[in-house]
């Protein structure tokens, strides 16, 4: 437990900060390759597409 509330709340934001990239990070599914782009389904969904090799999946 820290000693004081800076501690805490620094404690915190060091947690949202792993947590987001965690979350953003993206690879396809194919080849494993971060160069992913997120596009428009045709019903409106989201899909996405890899830059490198071409693979699409939703």
């Amino acid at each position: 437990m820290p000693a004081s509330i800076l501690g805490e709340v620094g404690d915190l934001l060091g947690e949202a900060a792993l947590t987001r990239n965690k979350a953003t990070r993206l690879a396809c599914p194919s080849c494993g390759s971060a160069h992913v782009a997120q596009v428009l389904g045709d019903n409106g969904g989201i899909s996405y597409v890899c830059t490198a090799c071409g693979h699409s999946w939703s």
